[in-house]
């Protein structure tokens, strides 16, 4: 399953009650986030997260508002003893602007491995979890981001009988192992249902309107998306600032 969690939603300024852009995803014993805003590590820690299980960062663009959070937070990992390395992703130039992060947070005891996501789009995996990039329509190069992450087939006891599968196989497979036993070689098959409905998650922010977004985004399970400029009398603003109504 997806465990997600909005650590923050405001735009620009953090508020009392309202922390700046930030996304928790969890899967299979994972953790990354998506964007970093200011006061993104107390929000972590006010909703009964950790900040020393994050592996891996997904930066939408490099505005303030969602970045302005990373030297706290690394320097927080620091202070963890992690040792494990932590990977991140952005769009082209994210190596400039951890030229500038390495100045103001100078002990970080762990690896930073940094990926430039650059062009229309980007797949790219983390530990079964499918992430496809999709350039938005902002002021500067920034991401949307699609989640997809395939469920589990569920255990048909019925076939495991049929199939005269040894009850003692019966985890092993539906765990998703091949079994040799008694000169016989069991696969998850022998056990397993019908393949299920993967589970898709769509993350856009700070972008106009997207095609691409419905072409990909189609039949997501949950849509997070923007809402900088609610009132009618500011859709020229978004138009000029590059956000959505």
């Amino acid at each position: 399953m997806l465990d997600i969690c909005l650590l923050g939603t405001g735009g620009t300024v953090p508020l009392p009650n309202r922390w700046l852009t930030s996304l928790l995803v969890r899967w299979n014993g994972n953790t990354l986030l998506v964007d970093c805003g200011e006061g993104t590590q107390i929000a972590i820690h006010q909703y009964g997260y950790s900040c020393k299980t994050i592996d891996t960062i997904l930066l939408t663009h490099f505005h303030t508002d969602h970045t302005a959070g990373l030297p706290g937070l690394l320097l927080t990992m620091a202070k963890s003893e992690r040792t494990e390395p932590v990977t991140i992703y952005g769009p082209k130039g994210l190596t400039e602007v951890f030229e500038g992060i390495y100045k103001v947070a100078r002990y970080i005891p762990f690896e930073i491995k940094l990926v430039e996501i650059d062009g229309p789009q980007a797949d790219f995996e983390i530990k079964g979890l499918k992430i496809k990039a999709l350039h938005a329509k902002h002021s500067v190069p920034c991401y949307a981001y699609i989640f997809e992450l395939d469920r589990m087939r569920k255990f048909d006891k019925d076939k495991a009988i049929a199939k005269d599968v040894p009850m003692q196989l019966w985890g092993k497979l539906q765990k998703g192992n091949t079994v040799e036993f008694d000169g016989k070689i069991y696969t998850p098959d022998d056990v397993l249902g019908e393949s299920r409905q993967g589970l898709k998650l769509v993350y856009a922010t700070d972008t106009r309107p997207l095609e691409e977004l419905v072409t990909y985004g189609s039949h997501a399970d949950l849509y997070i998306g923007e809402g900088m400029y609610g009132d009618p009398e500011k859709i020229e603003k978004a138009n000029l600032n590059k956000h959505s109504t």
